[in-house]
């Protein structure tokens, strides 16, 4: 059946990309930026969560980190971002990353960092995306959406933002973010709202001090016409010195899932939580692992990991550089072979949550020390904490890239890191 009549029999907008896999369709709406699964009924015999552990054809989306640099030093980076990296894609290499993605039909990439906007070639390389059909979705601090770049961005379907703040108020935010970011992130979203731009994301990553503020950041979202996104704080880059003492304590997490629970889809997550489904009722989402099956990352040298929370070399799949580029990775990657084959449950095998929270968080449990066919470490039976109390002080894995900024000796500046911004 040819897309056209594929996209009538499915009651889809002519306009709506699609993308045939071996059990129907993916289909994405650019406007509404929604995605979609389709399928004949006499065809579902499988859940999507059990075709998506076998992997897609394509990503359906990907994590795209175009720098290590950054203007601000958030303590839970989760990959250690600060000093840019002299061997980073060039334009020209990004554009050809960007070509295969059009070819693979690959709807959209999360572009992060580090800051990406602090790339000189950044607005560039989102106005050649659109061109090729690659939805961009990309997380800021804030610190470059001008009013004129506000207006630019609220034009186009195909670009779509995300501003970070992590705490309601300044004093929560700016202790994780660095000084004044919480006002820099705010007038952002006020020059969006300005602009026209409804529906942009206010994305908080949850920690122990900002669970308590749930409610505040959704009258944030509201207050802009944004919408709240919220992530889970991983052990991955400099989050494993901090998630100690902030990750959210068990008595939080069951917190955060009624919270969920009770906002439903109007509230995203990525499936960062699908770990809490043990507690009852699943969250809205895949409920799994995407590593390596429907997802993966590239950073700014080109390598690409199963995970953007797993940057070290066991996830190491290839270089965009090689021959074969980014589509031979994901098609022929051994790595990535290996994690869409059945997965062993392991010490959870026995576990009749298993099929809630499939184990949880691959990362979270790589950069803990525990094994990754067992417990997440904030399982929420408790066993990922038994895990952790009896693996002790024994150490755990490193990130395998580290680009925080070098330490200085003080100066007697009050100034605050994004009052004076230098490209790399």
């Amino acid at each position: 059946m040819r897309s056209a009549e594929f996209k009538r029999a499915a009651g889809l907008d002519p306009e709506t990309e699609l993308r045939h896999e071996r059990f129907g369709a993916l289909a994405y709406d650019f406007g509404t930026r929604r995605l979609s699964f389709v399928r004949r009924r006499a065809d579902a015999v499988r859940s999507l969560a059990d075709e998506f552990e076998t992997g897609l054809r394509s990503p359906i989306c990907l994590t795209w980190e175009l720098t290590y640099a950054c203007n601000l030093a958030c303590v839970h980076c989760l990959s250690s971002s600060g000093r840019r990296d002299p061997r980073e894609l060039s334009t020209a290499e990004c554009m050809a990353v960007i070509d295969e993605l059009e070819r693979m039909q690959v709807f959209y990439v999360n572009i992060g960092g580090g800051e990406p906007t602090v790339r000189r070639d950044f607005w560039e390389l989102v106005d050649y995306a659109v061109a090729h059909h690659v939805g961009v979705k990309f997380s800021t601090n804030g610190s470059r959406i001008t009013a004129e770049r506000a207006v630019k961005l609220a034009g186009s379907d195909y670009v779509d933002v995300q501003i970070s703040l992590d705490g309601a108020t300044a004093e929560v935010n700016d202790a994780i973010r660095g000084p004044g970011s919480y006002a820099t992130a705010i007038t952002a979203m006020e020059r969006l709202a300005d602009a026209g731009f409804e529906g942009f994301k206010l994305s908080v990553v949850i920690t122990r001090e900002n669970v308590s503020q749930l409610d505040e950041f959704k009258r944030i979202a509201d207050r802009y016409r944004a919408q709240l996104r919220l992530t889970r704080l991983r052990p991955s880059g400099r989050g494993a010195d901090v998630w100690d003492r902030l990750h959210p304590t068990a008595a939080q997490q069951r917190e955060l899932y009624e919270w969920l629970l009770a906002h439903g889809e109007e509230v995203l997550t990525g499936d960062s939580f699908f770990h809490l489904s043990g507690y009852g009722t699943p969250l809205p989402g895949l409920n799994l692992c995407g590593a390596g099956r429907v997802v993966c990352l590239i950073d700014p040298v080109g390598d690409v990991y199963a995970c953007p929370f797993v940057i070290h070399d066991e996830f190491r799949a290839g270089n965009v550089r090689a021959p074969g580029g980014f589509e031979g990775i994901w098609r022929h990657s051994e790595l990535f072979a290996e994690l869409r084959a059945p997965q062993s449950a392991g010490a959870c095998a026995s576990c009749e949550l298993f099929d809630k929270c499939r184990g949880g968080c691959m990362a979270a449990k790589f950069f803990t020390g525990l094994p990754l066919d067992g417990p997440d470490p904030e399982c929420v039976l408790g066993h990922g904490e038994r895990l952790l109390a009896a693996r002790g002080d024994a150490p755990v894995p490193k990130p395998s890239v580290d680009m925080s900024k070098r330490r200085v000796p003080a100066k007697a500046c009050n100034e605050s890191p994004l009052a004076v911004l230098r490209h790399p």
